[in-house]
């Protein structure tokens, strides 16, 4: 597999998210996600990429958890519609039982570095996972993990 960064535009996206304070936890992570997929089930809605965020540093860091959602919805209780704008990224896809993905998001800060050095980005911004589906129960979801990085030009 090649692995490899690259700036382009992502489209917008109006997604369902979840969001949540604490210590990383797989476990919870998953739950989220899993709960927010059978909310978008009941409400009769197709969903495309889904996204995990973080942040914050230290013991207490924000996550949020996101689906993209087809179709007509309202945020409900804990579940907020929104949508995420169309904007430049860097990105990279990557297989993370073939690449560690320490490697990667150590390679893909040091290229931003550089990218600012050189003026062709002005800054990044927040990061963000995205999967074509639940990366624990689809194998290719979890093998074309993509990381994105908000940048401004």
């Amino acid at each position: 597999m090649v692995v490899d960064f690259a700036i382009k535009r992502a489209p917008k996206c109006r997604v369902a998210s979840v969001s949540f304070v604490g210590p990383y936890k797989e476990s919870r992570i998953r739950t989220e996600w899993e709960e927010l997929a059978q909310w978008a089930k009941a409400h009769g809605l197709k969903t495309g990429k889904w996204f995990f965020m973080e942040e914050g540093s230290g013991p207490r860091y924000h996550f949020q958890v996101a689906i993209e959602v087809r179709g007509p919805a309202k945020s409900d209780k804990k579940v907020r519609i929104r949508t995420l704008p169309a904007s430049p990224i860097a990105t990279v896809t990557f297989n993370p039982d073939e690449v560690s993905a320490r490697v990667v998001y150590h390679g893909l800060n040091d290229w931003l570095r550089w990218q600012r050095k050189d003026k062709l980005i002005k800054r990044a911004r927040s990061w963000r996972e995205a999967y074509t589906g639940n990366p624990w129960k689809d194998p290719r979801a979890w093998s074309h993990t993509e990381i994105q990085v908000l940048v401004s030009k």
